[in-house]
């Protein structure tokens, strides 16, 4: 590639501006006494590098951290919301509230401020996904688009799923109730689980149902096997199951009818 061509101008310019940041950093490690503020500077500016990093590391179309961190919806919601759930458990739940909304509104991610996330939290696209008040969600879970944790009734309390670390939920799927999801367990791509699912399963259909648990073919490692389509389909298998099922029916049938032809020979 030239170095004279835009494509080359763009990767420059965002090379540039990273290593600023990285700079800034630095210059505000150094002199932290000195800086009013300064820690949590550097925390927050951590916590940013990890959220990119997570993203980055998970998405092979991702090209660089300045696209990551301007351009992807998904992280940005994660931002808010870190954001939005300090300010409501200081007790500032309109303010909360209203972050968490404007959020919404830019990236089609709704996360209720109230809502329990761990490290490692990836929205690959994430539009229409939704994630209630008392939701709790383990580290490094990743969630697709259309993925609703939602709660049932009116119920005050608890009312959301806990998911434990590692789970998957696949695209379109809904995760309906205050039960848990156990540890690196797998929710199907259009999955509405209304009841708990053990760990290291994997839960399709609707209503949800376990098709594999503790099986050796499961990585158990949601944070790195993002596959939540080549998953088993239960309908199927039924299907399967009542065709053979048939077919040895059918064979005994010819059997005897057999049998009654010999005798009345």
């Amino acid at each position: 590639m030239s170095n004279t061509t835009p494509e080359h101008k763009i990767v420059s310019l965002t090379n540039d501006i990273c290593d600023t940041f990285r700079w800034a950093g630095s210059q505000i490690r150094k002199n932290k006494d000195a800086i009013p503020a300064a820690g949590k500077v550097i925390a927050a500016l951590d916590e940013i590098r990890d959220e990119v990093r997570v993203v980055r590391e998970r998405d092979p179309a991702a090209t660089s951290d300045l696209e990551v961190l301007l351009l992807y919806s998904g992280l940005h919601a994660v931002l808010a919301h870190k954001v939005s759930h300090r300010l409501y458990k200081k007790g500032h739940f309109f303010t909360a509230r209203a972050v968490s909304q404007a959020a919404r509104a830019i990236t089609g991610i709704e996360i209720h401020p109230g809502a329990t996330i761990g490290r490692g939290f990836f929205i690959d696209h994430g539009a229409g996904v939704v994630i209630g008040e008392t939701a709790e969600i383990g580290d490094n879970c990743p969630l697709y688009p259309g993925v609703t944790l939602g709660g049932t009734g009116k119920d005050t309390g608890k009312r959301h799923p806990t998911l434990g670390n590692g789970v998957m939920v696949g695209a379109g799927a809904k995760v309906l109730g205050p039960f848990k999801i156990g540890d690196n367990a797998k929710i199907a791509a259009g999955a509405v689980v209304l009841e708990a699912i053990p760990e290291d399963c994997t839960a399709v259909g609707i209503p949800a149902r376990v098709v594999k648990c503790k099986n050796s073919k499961i990585n158990c490692e949601a944070n790195k096997n993002l596959d939540h389509v080549h998953i088993p389909d239960p309908v199927s298998q039924e299907l399967c199951k009542l065709r053979e099922q048939l077919r040895r029916l059918e064979e005994e049938i010819e059997r005897i009818k057999t049998e009654e032809t010999q005798k009345g020979e």
